[in-house]
């Protein structure tokens, strides 16, 4: 299991298990018999290492990372996710190089907008809780059911949202019983929609969902879908200071993965790097367009 605080925020005489790390007081926790839900086990042995468990704030926080923006496309046999590399704290670009999307499990993936410490935290805690009750049950959750998880763990950080540390996921995957690619998005109190085309999140969303929306068909092929994609996240960017375009120079491309009935697969910059280059070659001629 990956460390859910990435190794940052270790206290003193911890200790790890499986690369999970916790107090000392959770080793019988281990020992025991257990819940299905990680996020359950870590409420009943370790409840401060939980998103929006750690106390009140003693005043809104606004000088963080923010990282936006992600789009999905749903196209027949699976889905598109794809996120930009900027985050931002203020008016400064705070990094270049984030990663907001993610592999959820085998057949799904997640991406978010917000705080990026919070938002990263949430990632890996519910890669957790999916791995957790696969190990515990045997079997894997269904698509309906990852969705669920993810809200309730949404829910969880409502009151550090309210303080200024929101974050919103974008989840997507391919659901086994239907044959279908399904999309799923969430707002900072966890109601959750399921979008049946496209979503898109992030301070740059209300741009790319307008390109997706002049862009998509029903019967969009994979190359398509990742085309239409990248698209959104150029417009995103061309309108949207905290959203960030390519980088030819330092070599930067949106993160790009699919999630069909082979699994989930995470395109290689090699892949990226000719659809960016095709749509800058088409807008270098037709800027508006």
């Amino acid at each position: 299991m990956a460390d859910p605080l990435g190794g940052a925020g270790r206290l003193p005489g911890a200790f790890t298990t499986s690369g999970f790390v916790t107090s000392g007081s959770a080793l019988s926790g281990f020992m025991a018999p257990g819940t299905s839900s990680f996020t359950e086990f870590l409420s009943q042995t370790a409840p401060h290492l939980l998103p929006g468990a750690r106390g009140g704030l003693p005043a809104p926080v606004t000088d963080v990372a923010h990282g936006t923006t992600i789009v999905a496309v749903a196209f027949p046999g699976g889905v598109i996710m794809a996120g930009d590399r900027r985050a931002t704290q203020g008016h400064m670009i705070a990094q270049r190089d984030v990663e907001k999307v993610h592999h959820a499990d085998e057949f799904s993936c997640v991406g978010y907008a917000g705080t990026a410490g919070v938002g990263a935290e949430l990632i890996r805690l519910f890669q957790l809780e999916l791995e957790h009750y696969e190990k515990i049950e045997g079997a894997t959750l269904s698509l309906d059911a990852k969705a669920n998880r993810l809200a309730a763990m949404v829910k969880g950080n409502l009151a550090m949202a309210l303080q200024g540390l929101a974050v919103v996921p974008l989840f997507a995957g391919y659901d086994e019983d239907s044959g279908l690619g399904r999309i799923f998005s969430y707002d900072i109190a966890a109601a959750k929609s399921e979008e049946r085309a496209y979503e898109s999140i992030g301070s740059g969303s209300v741009f790319a969902k307008g390109s997706l929306k002049k862009r998509f068909r029903t019967d969009l092929s994979r190359d398509d879908a990742v085309r239409i994609a990248i698209e959104a996240l150029y417009d995103a960017a061309d309108d949207d200071t905290a959203t960030g375009g390519p980088d030819l120079i330092r070599k930067l491309y949106p993160i790009v993965a699919a999630v069909t009935v082979d699994g989930y697969r995470r395109y290689g910059d090699d892949e990226v790097e000719p659809v960016v280059s095709a749509i800058i070659a088409d807008r270098s001629t037709n800027a508006g367009g």
